[in-house]
């Protein structure tokens, strides 16, 4: 098996493309995959008597998983390529869970087996269902070629980024992205005719589309989606304000040309520290004068102020003595000055002065201190002019 044959296989979980004439045992198996999910329950074994569960989980190619219900005389296993039912005709996938697993995974999913009705479990895959299933797979990259390139002549504003046979290669799913509504009429019946399935469109987020081609993040690793993220919260620029990011859409954004998911990783964080901090809007009275906000640092929950005086000066206080001197300023008290253990900064600078505070480090200005003089050395002479004063010193 070549490598690209591997990489096409992979999307449906298989670490090499099935044998129709031989046993699929080392086909499926968990790896680094964000659609593996590990069953914990597999060893404990249900009391005598209790029913199997009869519903099993399946997976298809990239994201798409479904649930489907067994029959009571079909004994499946994780790992079992299944012929299952769709519309129309049958597809062909692999079984990632069974058993009492797939309970928990419905409930997480808000999903009522009892109320809700489930496509069947035919069979087990036939060594002619795996040869046409095979067939379909390895001709998807090239449908999805020569699709983009009748949109394209069709004039069409859309992007056609990924496309999935059905295991019976009776139906062709085309996955598509587009900024704005596409009439795709013409570009179905120019499709039907040069491929002989049937064709259906479905329109995926930018989202969807980076997980499902993957890549790497500014971060240096493989993208959140295509890894292990399975579920896309809605990122907001209120969460970047609240992590003191800089609003540029070129750092937020990430290949999706959305907001980064990681924005909303530590935004709960920085929520409950910013409990514990004063209120920015309130002015801090001292005998020196009144001193305005200018910064954050939520992380070192400190909070940053300015004379009107010097404006041009930042000094940080921690968040417990500027509520301390809000709390004073409500009694009608005035502190003589911010603190004596506040850090004064300048504008546009946010390394601490270390000048002020000495007990952080060396002073700022240990270069400038002047040098002590090194002792000249003598110039020695050229080889010629050493070896005439030592003849002359002989003589």
């Amino acid at each position: 098996m070549d490598t690209k044959d591997r990489q096409e296989f992979l999307s449906r979980g298989c670490k090499c493309a099935p044998q129709p004439h031989a046993r699929q045992l080392k086909v499926f198996e968990h790896s680094c995959n964000k659609l593996d999910t590990f069953d914990w329950l597999k060893d404990i074994k249900p009391p005598d008597g209790y029913p199997v569960f009869d519903i099993a989980e399946v997976r298809f190619k990239n994201s798409r998983k479904e649930f489907f219900r067994t029959t009571p005389d079909l004994e499946i296993e994780t790992g079992d390529i299944v012929a299952v039912e769709s519309s129309p005709g049958h597809d062909i996938g692999i079984v990632t869970l069974t058993g009492e697993i797939v309970r928990l995974q419905l409930k997480s999913k808000n999903i009522n087996p009892r109320t809700t009705e489930f496509r069947k479990i035919y069979r087990r895959a036939k060594i002619s269902d795996i040869e046409k299933w095979v067939d379909a797979v390895r001709i998807e990259d090239d449908t999805m070629l020569r699709s983009r390139q009748m949109a394209w002549t069709l004039n069409l504003k859309m992007k056609i980024s990924d496309v999935e046979y059905q295991g019976d290669r009776t139906k062709a799913v085309f996955y598509y992205t587009a900024d704005e509504r596409v009439d795709f009429r013409e570009l179905i019946r120019v499709l039907a005719d040069a491929f002989n399935v049937r064709i259906e469109m479905r329109q995926i987020g930018m989202r969807q589309e980076a997980s499902r081609i993957g890549g790497i993040g500014s971060c240096g690793r493989e993208l959140c989606c295509a890894t292990w993220l399975t579920k896309f919260r809605s990122v907001s620029t209120n969460a970047a304000r609240t992590q003191q990011l800089s609003l540029n859409p070129q750092k937020l954004a990430g290949q999706c040309s959305k907001l980064k998911c990681c924005i909303n990783y530590e935004n709960d964080c920085y929520l409950d520290y910013l409990k514990d901090m004063p209120d920015t809007s309130r002015e801090l009275k001292t005998k020196r004068g009144k001193a305005t906000f200018q910064k954050m640092d939520v992380l070192k929950k400190t909070v940053g102020y300015a004379y009107e005086e010097s404006p041009n000066q930042i000094i940080m206080v921690p968040a417990e003595r500027a509520k301390e001197i809000i709390a004073l300023n409500e009694k009608g008290e005035v502190p003589d000055d911010l603190s004596s253990d506040a850090f004064e900064t300048p504008e546009n600078n946010n390394a601490i002065d270390r000048e002020a505070s000495p007990e952080l480090g060396d002073s700022l200005t240990r270069f400038d201190k002047p040098s002590k003089s090194k002792k000249k050395r003598k110039k020695r002479k050229p080889r010629g002019q050493r070896q005439s004063g030592k003849q002359s010193e002989k003589n």
